[in-house]
């Protein structure tokens, strides 16, 4: 077996690993992973959302392009904005299915997602995004249905903008 001396072993890693309560700044606001992948929140309004993401090293694949994850991550970020820009704040919904179409490379640049919520049903949604490259070509369609829960109130996260919500 052939394991890479840099990777970390997640059995000796020493940081918790959930669950996790912490505080978000808004509603509509970037959780810890999106901070993570720097996505920025340009608008979400109306079932419509554009995010931005710089293409970091960090974010490279073997071969120095990005990685299709962290377009992925961009891109269902996007649809997640958009689809909380048309629900109450706190409303527990999840990804259940998405498909990806790569259409060309990522070398370097900003990217921009732009998201609209496609269809609604009775407790599920239908989002579609698609990712430009910095010269505004289209590098990503995405597409991803969501399912409202049954119990549909998010619980241990807070969120700055509703008065409603105790500390966790």
């Amino acid at each position: 077996m052939v394991r890479d001396q840099d990777s970390p072993n997640p059995t000796e890693h020493p940081l918790p690993t959930g669950p996790h309560r912490f505080r978000m700044d808004r509603w509509i606001s970037c959780a810890p992973i999106e901070k993570l992948l720097h996505i920025a929140i340009l608008e979400a309004a109306a079932g419509r959302a554009v995010l931005q993401m710089p293409f970091r090293l960090e974010f490279a694949q073997g071969a120095g392009l990005m990685h299709g994850g962290a377009l992925v991550g961009l891109a269902d970020t996007a649809v997640v904005m958009a689809i909380k820009s048309t629900l109450p704040p706190q409303t527990h919904f999840a990804t259940i299915s998405m498909n990806a179409e790569y259409l060309r490379p990522v070398k370097k640049g900003i990217l921009e997602a732009r998201a609209r919520v496609a269809a609604v049903g009775d407790r599920k949604l239908e989002g579609r995004a698609r990712v430009f490259d910095h010269r505004q070509r289209p590098v990503l369609d995405f597409r991803a249905t969501f399912k409202i829960a049954r119990d549909a109130r998010i619980r241990d996260i807070a969120f700055e903008d509703d008065p409603k919500v105790t500390e966790p």
